[in-house]
């Protein structure tokens, strides 16, 4: 599977959107990304073109299961070592050779998968006017993939960084790599990061 070139260029009002790449899900955290440290660079390197279009996500776990709905419910029950009444609040920020773009780059928290739901994403995304998200960050497969999702729904061109994505599954990577190549080929397009940046100065 070979990364696709741009479908045309990126303008001034594109956003990178970077999922959640926290200490949580670092080999210290709950949910460890094994890979996460081999994207880190790359992410950087986006971050570091334009850190005023940046904006961080960083997932923001309940303080107990009992402050969310339904099957959220039993997920934290399972988790309950990822909840805010147990974890080290140090590991819900943002890898440290992240943390020194913002400010300028924004960080919005979210609480479920999507960094769109019940968070203030659209409304900052609104108010820039953007046009665009290049999407990088954790994990491709659960987060990446609501977000840009939603993203699609909402009528947001989509480019995800195929060498700035990371997941704790192998599997699933792959799988929803070929997915995003296929299925959603006209509404979101894959590229490596050399690509994007070298369409994005």
């Amino acid at each position: 599977m070979t990364d696709h070139s741009l479908t045309y260029p990126l303008t001034s009002r594109t956003v990178h959107l970077c999922v959640d790449m926290q200490r949580m899900f670092a080999a210290e955290g709950p949910w460890p990304t094994p890979w996460m440290a081999r994207v880190l660079p790359v992410i950087e390197e986006i971050a570091r073109c334009h850190p005023e279009r940046t904006v961080f996500s960083r997932f923001i776990p309940p303080a107990n299961a009992g402050e969310m709905p339904g099957m959220w419910q039993r997920y934290y029950t399972r988790w309950r070592a990822a909840t805010r009444a147990c974890i080290d609040r140090e590991l819900l920020e943002l890898m440290p050779d992240l943390r020194c773009y913002s400010p300028p780059a924004t960080v919005i928290d979210k609480t479920r998968y999507s960094a769109f739901f019940g968070s203030t994403l659209l409304q900052h995304l609104l108010d820039r006017e953007a046009d665009g998200l290049i999407l990088t960050g954790a994990e491709t497969d659960v987060c990446i993939l609501a977000t840009a999702l939603s993203a699609v729904d909402l009528g947001y061109r989509v480019i995800l960084v195929t060498d700035a994505l990371c997941s704790s599954s192998d599997t699933g990577h792959d799988a929803l790599m070929k997915m995003y190549h296929t299925r959603y080929s006209e509404q979101i397009e894959t590229s490596d990061a050399e690509t994007v940046l070298s369409n994005w100065r």
